[in-house]
């Protein structure tokens, strides 16, 4: 899956993609907001992901997608799916340097567009921690809506959070 927009590119990671992932990823609060990123994130940790990712992408009947959004050449976030029948969960992040600039609310525009056109998915939706505001608004102005709040849903190193999720249906 390549998608090319004015502002950005998706497409399959490179192993040389990884100095620039690392270097948008290694931020406190982008750890903070997700369940799998450590802080720092080092480059072991990108080479170990990539390589789970390289076995992932040849594995015949896979349900799982992982896009860089490259900007000038560079990787500066990643969105990802996992298909689970008619429906995909979509997780994401973005490197600090360019929040508030609508990237992220077009990047999940685009990889919705293609979940409900070219794989004929019905539903997508995608969870956020209650502290995540930047996150929330990004589905609201992606045409997502909020559908509730899962009570003490996911285990956070000791500790058992919320989660909200939010959904949009074709």
């Amino acid at each position: 899956m390549i998608i090319q927009t004015k502002r950005f590119t998706l497409r399959p990671y490179r192993k040389s993609d990884l100095p620039s992932m690392v270097k948008h990823i290694n931020d406190k609060e982008i750890a903070g907001n997700t369940l799998t990123i450590p802080y720092p994130y080092t480059m072991k940790d990108a080479e170990d992901w990539y390589g789970r990712f390289r076995k992932m992408m040849r594995k015949k009947g896979r349900n799982r997608i992982a896009s860089a959004i490259v900007i000038d050449g560079k990787v500066v976030g990643t969105i990802g799916i996992t298909i689970h029948d008619h429906k995909a969960e979509i997780g994401y992040w973005l490197g600090r340097a360019y929040w508030g600039q609508g990237i992220m609310t077009e990047v999940v525009k685009e990889i919705t567009k293609y979940c409900f056109n070219e794989l004929g998915l019905r539903r997508t939706y995608a969870y956020t921690f209650p502290k995540n505001k930047g996150s929330m608004r990004v589905l609201e102005k992606a045409g997502y809506k909020f559908e509730g709040i899962l009570r003490k849903n996911v285990m956070r190193g000791d500790k058992l959070i919320d989660e909200y999720l939010f959904a949009r249906v074709r």
